[in-house]
C-alpha cells in the first residue's frame, strides 16, 4: 500500500479575487480524500493592485520594467497566503506534509515560453514551516510544453473516484475556459487545452463599468440586448491560434466599448458562450463515438446561468451540460485540490504534465520543492 500524505493546495485564479484553499489526503496516485475547503477573499488593496499591475503588463518586456512593483506585490500576496495557510491548518487536526502554492498569474505567453506567477515559495516555507512546492509550470516549459493546463491528471482522478461513467468532459470556466476530455480509463486516453475566454472579459467589463467584481449569476447580461452585428464581427475575428494555453491578455474589450453596461455584458457573455459552445461542438464532432457525453462544469463561470444558456445555444447533440456539483464534487475547489494533489506528485517525482495536455515532448514532473526552515 502506497504512503498517503496530507497536502494543502493554494489557488488564486485569473479573477484575482482571493485564494481557494484545500487540504486533501492522497498517495499522489489513486487514493484521494478531501479534508477541508475554504475561500479567503483578498483585501480590496491587493485586488486592485493585481488588476492594476496586469493592465500595465502587455509583453514580457514589461516584467523587467515593472520589477519593483512586481516584487512589492509578490511579497504582499505571499504574506496573505501565509495567513491563509496558518488559518486553515488551525481548523484541522491533521499534520500537513506539503503546500502546493500556485501563486497569482500575471502573465502567460506560450509562444515565448514564459509564465509568471507571483508567489515566493521560500518565504512561505520559512514562515509556515512546511515543505512548499511552487513554480509548477517551468519544468513543463523547459520540456517543450506550454506550461498549462496542469489540472487534467487530477480531473481524471475525480472521474475515477466518483465513478462517473465515461465518456466525460470537465469544463473549467475560470478567467480562461479549458476542457479535459476523457474517453476511457486508459493511461493516455485524455486530452486537455484552453479554448478561449471564460470569465475574464465579462469580469473586466463589470469592474470598469460598476463597483462590482463580476456579473452575479449573469443578471446584468440577462437584461441587456446582444448587439448581433458587433458579436458576429468579433466571432469572425476570433482565433485562439491553436494554442494549448491562453492568457487573459489574448483578449480585449475594444469591440464592445461603445455599448451600455447591460448590452456590453450581454454581448460579451454571448461571445464567450458561443466560443465555448463551438469548441465543445468541434471536440465531439471529431470523436467517432455514439455514446452520450457529459460535460461537467466547474469554476466560477458555472454559476453564471446566462453564460451556460449561451453555451447550450449550440444545441449540441449527444451532450449533457451539468454543474460538477451534481456529481458530489465541489466546483469551487477543483483547482485548489488539484494543486494539493500536484504537490504530492511533484514530491514523488511523478508526472504532472503530458504531451496530450500541455504539448510537452514527454510526460514530466514539475514544481520547485523548498524546505526553508
Amino acid at each position: 500500500m502506497k504512503k498517503a500524505y496530507y497536502s494543502l493546495g493554494l489557488m488564486s485564479g485569473t479573477s484575482g479575487d482571493g485564494v481557494d484553499a484545500s487540504i486533501i489526503r492522497s498517495d499522489g496516485d489513486e487514493e484521494y480524500e478531501v479534508i477541508l475547503n475554504k475561500y479567503f477573499k483578498y483585501s480590496s488593496k491587493i485586488f486592485e493592485n493585481i488588476h492594476s499591475l496586469k493592465e500595465k503588463i502587455n509583453s514580457s518586456k514589461d516584467l523587467k520594467g515593472l520589477f519593483k512593483e512586481i516584487t512589492y506585490l509578490e511579497k504582499n500576496i505571499t504574506l496573505f497566503h501565509v495567513k491563509v495557510a496558518d488559518e486553515i491548518m488551525k481548523e484541522t487536526l491533521v499534520n500537513v506534509n506539503f503546500i502546493g502554492f500556485h501563486g497569482q498569474t500575471i502573465f502567460h505567453n506560450a509562444k515565448e515560453k514564459i509564465s509568471k506567477q507571483l508567489g515566493d515559495g521560500k518565504l512561505l516555507s520559512k514562515l509556515v514551516k512546511k515543505i512548499v512546492v511552487y513554480n509548477f509550470r517551468e519544468n513543463d516549459l523547459n520540456h517543450g510544453g506550454e506550461g498549462a493546463p496542469l489540472s487534467p491528471i487530477f480531473h481524471k482522478l475525480l472521474v475515477i473516484k466518483h465513478k462517473i461513467s465515461l465518456p466525460v468532459c470537465i469544463l473549467n470556466i475560470g478567467g480562461i475556459a479549458n476542457i479535459t476530455a476523457i474517453s476511457s480509463h486508459k493511461a493516455k486516453d485524455f486530452i486537455s487545452y484552453d479554448i478561449g475566454p471564460g470569465n475574464c472579459l465579462i469580469d473586466e467589463w463589470i469592474r470598469i463599468k460598476t463597483k462590482k467584481k463580476y456579473d452575479d449569476k449573469g443578471q446584468i447580461a440577462k437584461i441587456g440586448k446582444i448587439s448581433e452585428v458587433i458579436l458576429n464581427q468579433a466571432l469572425d475575428n476570433f482565433d485562439n491560434k491553436k494554442n494549448l494555453s491562453l492568457d487573459t491578455k489574448d483578449f480585449d474589450l475594444n469591440f464592445v466599448r461603445e455599448l451600455s453596461l447591460e448590452n456590453g455584458a450581454a454581448t460579451l457573455t454571448d461571445f464567450t458562450g458561443r466560443i465555448i459552445g463551438s469548441a465543445l461542438s468541434r471536440l465531439f464532432s471529431t470523436k467517432a463515438n455514439e455514446k452520450l457525453w457529459k460535460v461537467l462544469v466547474c469554476g466560477g463561470g458555472r454559476k453564471n446561468t446566462t453564460l451556460l444558456k449561451s453555451i447550450e445555444k449550440k444545441n449540441l447533440k449527444k451532450l449533457i451540460i451539468r454543474p460538477i456539483d451534481e456529481y458530489g464534487i465541489n466546483g469551487d475547489f477543483v483547482e485548489s485540490q488539484a494543486f494539493a494533489y500536484l504537490a504530492i506528485r511533484s514530491y514523488l517525482k511523478l508526472p504532472i504534465s503530458f504531451p496530450e495536455t500541455t504539448g510537452c515532448k514527454e510526460a514530466c514532473t514539475g514544481g520547485t520543492i523548498v524546505k526553508n526552515f
